[in-house]
């Protein structure tokens, strides 16, 4: 037995069969430079994935890890009962870039967590349980926030803390609006929100929701729709919280957060990160404005949010990000990749859809099945991508927001061959 397959083994005898891991043979990373991984035989491969979207400027890198040691040989650990300077900062770093007015920023492990706070945050504001979500959303792992998931495969158990509505419109593509013209879809959705208040009882807390769905597939709808939702939560006084997990940091490229395509009618009330900003380490929070961030009138810490190390991480990731303006090149990569992976798709029948912003990709094929031959595919060639949407039939391109025009072309490369392997089967069965 090989050291992989005894590692895997291991895996299964005393860690929960529901625990996922990708392909027949898993993999094990050892190590990571830049946008490359090697597995423990040493064999390299391109990375599209960034451990779900997390390594999000680059493997390695510099700034961070030394950050992370420099602060790790001073002292690890303190909590949110003391004072700390690398939390203090990135939180006004946070706050200023939110563009949420009188913003105050609270630090989580994980955007599960962050999800979990900001629903505790509305619903204590609003004194209700009640809550709208996305249809095809997804929101975390918790109890509270598998209870507003919209997306079957994710969500294992349908009790919940919360009573969920769940509204269209988060899916440009398919559903019963998908004919429309964007207006049209827009003003469909805003009916089908209208209806879903008129059925509530009461006082709803908030509408949660992603601007581009991250598990469900990199969906999205057309950019106005939360503008235009807006409208109506005002008249309401119903909370919007932008799950901003996987769209954060620039992304998607045009926007430094999702919800600026949907501005016009003003910022969220509550915006929840993770992921991409601890590049690797446990960093998650919420921002919301002052009112509804001091609502709470019981007490409440976090012993492992906001800890000095991960601080000191986010905030080098940060300045890093910033200073060489990774959101301009998510938009100058992942604009050609997006377009020539959409010329590849044109003539190939097993692919449905190319869809996404910046460095942040969506491809739909035509089966689960398609989906997870791709991603077997796509490993054996050195090309590490992710799987998603309701079917499980979406493979997720998201690479570090640093990726260069030459690893672009390469992963591209690797892609095509991957999709047209895919396309021949699928028309051979």
């Amino acid at each position: 037995m090989s050291a992989v397959a005894s590692l895997h083994a291991r895996h299964r005898a005393v860690l929960p069969s529901w625990l996922a891991l990708y392909y027949d043979e898993p993999l094990e990373i050892v190590r990571g430079e830049g946008r490359q991984v090697w597995d423990a035989d040493g064999r390299r491969y391109l990375d599209f994935f960034g451990g779900i979207l997390t390594t999000m400027t680059a493997h390695a890198l510099p700034e961070v890890t030394e950050a992370v040691a420099g602060q790790a040989g001073r002292i690890l650990h303190t909590s949110t009962l003391y004072l700390d300077r690398h939390m203090v900062e990135l939180a006004e770093r946070i706050a200023e870039l939110s563009g949420i007015p009188d913003a105050r920023v609270f630090f989580t492990t994980s955007g599960t967590e962050a999800n979990d706070t900001a629903l505790l945050l509305a619903t204590a504001y609003r004194r209700s349980n009640q809550v709208l979500a996305m249809r095809n959303s997804y929101h975390g792992r918790s109890f509270s926030t598998v209870g507003i998931t919209g997306n079957s495969a994710w969500s294992p158990t349908s009790l919940s803390p919360l009573q969920t509505l769940y509204v269209h419109g988060a899916v440009r593509t398919s559903g019963p609006y998908a004919h429309l013209t964007d207006a049209d879809f827009i003003a469909a959705s805003v009916r089908d929100l209208e209806d879903m208040l008129g059925q509530a009882h009461g006082t709803v807390a908030a509408l949660i929701a992603e601007p581009v769905q991250g598990v469900g597939g990199f969906t999205a709808p057309p950019d106005g729709l939360y503008a235009a939702f807006r409208e109506v939560l005002d008249r309401h006084g119903i909370l919007w919280i932008s799950d901003e997990v996987q769209t954060g940091w620039g992304r998607t490229g045009d926007h430094f957060w999702g919800w600026q395509a949907h501005a016009e009618n003003g910022p969220p009330d509550l915006l929840t990160f993770a992921k991409g900003i601890g590049n690797g380490m446990a960093v998650g929070g919420v921002v919301a404005r002052a009112e509804v961030m001091n609502c709470l009138d019981a007490n409440s810490i976090s012993t492992f949010g906001g800890s000095p190390v991960t601080m000191a991480a986010g905030l080098a990731n940060l300045r890093y990000l910033l200073d060489h303006d990774l959101q301009g090149n998510a938009r100058r990569v992942g604009g050609p990749l997006l377009e020539r992976l959409r010329a590849v798709a044109a003539g190939l029948p097993a692919v449905r859809e190319v869809r996404g912003r910046g460095l942040m990709i969506g491809v739909g094929l035509a089966s689960p099945q398609a989906a997870a031959r791709a991603l077997e595919a796509a490993r054996e060639q050195g090309l590490l991508i992710g799987k998603g949407g309701r079917a499980g039939d979406v493979l997720r391109i998201a690479p570090p927001l640093s990726l260069t025009a030459a690893e672009a072309e390469e992963g591209a490369t690797v892609l095509e061959r991957v999709l047209r392997e895919v396309d021949a089967k699928e028309a051979v069965s």
